[in-house]
């Protein structure tokens, strides 16, 4: 059982949503990155996502475009990435970490010494933007028998066949997203979260987290009172971008999604 799926019934047991939070590796500065993901796990995330830099990163708006860029101005590669998860692993040996890029850096890289790599580091879970279900033959293969979990992506566009092809390859958790668009937009409309996530558990057991457009507590309480995860990237990198000490602040705004979703489950 992984990392992923043990967290989840842990927090099913304690009647919690999960929070999942993202950073881009390397932004703003390389030093900070293990310090910031200490200061999410501490401030109370469930799950790190950690950005792989890539310099196309199509699905994302312009904030996580930019912390990708200045990350690949201070050199991180991939190689940078997966070490930046060993020395984590050092101080938590807890805390679920999920690896969110593109596929360029491990197609360079090579499926098979990418999964083995990852695994060594302690990588829990992968989700590649442009590795769609229906073309991951060979990574799905490569990820089959590993502790990996591989995460995929469902839209308010999605079929269901589509649903129902995501539902029979993901593991660890789904991945809606709950705007058409990239990431940074505003506008979430909860009803229409809660009725997707219901077509969506007609297929599978496997968690739903909800991403995209949860900018405050506020929003991220509503959707914990449906979703099994609230996933916040945008807010987090970009209070990272403008603060004096990542590190702090990091821990201070994970806080503060936790407390405004604990409330919702206390008043639920």
């Amino acid at each position: 059982m992984s990392r992923i799926t043990r967290t989840f019934e842990r927090l099913a047991r304690e009647r919690r949503c999960a929070l999942i939070l993202f950073v881009t590796a390397g932004d703003p500065a390389p030093r900070h990155t293990v310090g910031i993901m200490h200061a999410l796990a501490k401030g109370g995330a469930d799950v790190i996502e950690l950005g792989i830099p890539f310099s196309d990163p199509m699905a994302d708006g312009p904030v996580i475009q930019r912390s990708s860029d200045r990350a690949l101005k201070n050199g991180v590669t991939l190689r940078d990435v997966l070490a930046v998860v060993g020395e984590f692993r050092k101080g938590d040996g807890e805390t679920p970490v999920v690896l969110m890029g593109y596929a360029n850096p491990i197609e360079r890289m090579g499926h098979a010494k990418f999964v083995k790599d990852a695994q060594a580091a302690g990588v829990d879970g992968v989700l590649i933007i442009d590795y769609p279900p229906e073309e991951s033959t060979e990574w799905l293969q490569a990820l089959r028998g590993g502790s990996i979990d591989p995460i995929f992506l469902l839209s308010p566009t999605s079929t269901e066949e589509r649903i129902d092809l995501v539902a029979r390859v993901a593991k660890g958790y789904i991945y809606y997203v709950s705007l058409k668009g990239v990431t940074g937009a505003t506008t979430i409309d909860t009803r229409e979260v809660e009725a997707m996530i219901a077509r969506i558990r007609k297929h599978t057991k496997v968690p739903v987290g909800v991403g995209f457009g949860i900018r405050d507590g506020a929003t991220a309480k509503l959707v914990s009172r449906v979703a099994d995860a609230v996933v916040v990237g945008t807010r987090i990198v970009q209070e990272l971008a403008d603060a004096k000490d990542p590190v702090a602040r990091a821990g201070e705004v994970a806080a503060e999604f936790r407390r405004a979703m604990d409330d919702a489950q206390v008043h639920a």
